[in-house]
């Protein structure tokens, strides 16, 4: 198992008898960024969520790091997801009250870091992500495409192994969605995480090393120019 693979076999998610998608096999290297598109319906965020651990497979398996998620304890997953994953989501989720600094170095205060070196690792990521100079600023003072910047560089702070973006432009218009695209595959590659996106756009899913197509029986590669 390589640093920052995610590893996945034979995964399947059931509601009842009603099966939303079976015989995932996935696997992905550090610095590999992999966009997931589908039909409406199909699935993909419930994948997502099941990579996460967030929701529980009805079978297969799900590796990150060689840790295998889906058998850790509910207590065990949360602590391993704190340290490894990084999430970034349409809706952007950050917090109203806080300042854009604080909302970045929230997955570092969580993870017990030092104030000083939470100031430092947070106004550098700030800067790879364009917002150097919008620390003190609160959210509802951004734009759409600085907050999905904000959330990019709350996801890769604490340079987690694995990012998980559920469609992070689907928001944003078309040329602030190109500029988060970049953000977010440059920082992925450049932090070496591993990168898996949900998404309905074409031209986001361009931005990915490969495209899958998910299917109610797995995954299916596809050429893209």
């Amino acid at each position: 198992m390589l640093p920052g693979m995610l590893h996945v076999r034979q995964l399947a998610k059931r509601y009842g008898t009603e099966p939303v998608f079976s015989q995932v096999d996935l696997d992905v290297p550090q610095g590999e960024f992999v966009a997931l598109v589908g039909e409406s319906g199909v699935g993909k965020s419930t994948l997502l969520n099941c990579l996460a651990g967030l929701d529980v497979p009805s079978e297969g398996r799900v590796e990150v790091l060689g840790t295998p998620l889906t058998t850790l304890g509910e207590r065990a997953q949360a602590l391993f997801r704190r340290q490894h994953l990084g999430f970034v989501f349409q809706a952007f989720h950050v917090l109203p009250h806080l300042s854009v600094a604080q909302n970045v170095a929230l997955p570092l205060m969580l993870l017990g870091e030092a104030p000083a070196a939470c100031r430092t690792r947070v106004q550098a990521m700030l800067e790879a992500v364009g917002l150097g100079g919008l620390g003190e600023r609160l959210p509802q003072q951004l734009s759409g495409g600085q907050l999905q910047r904000v959330a990019i560089a709350r996801a890769l702070v604490h340079r987690p192994a694995l990012i998980l973006a559920d469609e992070p432009t689907g928001n944003l218009d078309p040329h602030t969605a190109e500029q988060v695209m970049q953000v977010l595959s440059e920082q992925t590659r450049l932090h070496g995480a591993a990168c898996v996106m949900v998404t309905h756009s074409q031209a986001a899913a361009a931005r990915a090393d490969r495209v899958l197509t998910l299917t109610t029986t797995g995954l299916r590669e596809r050429v893209h120019g």
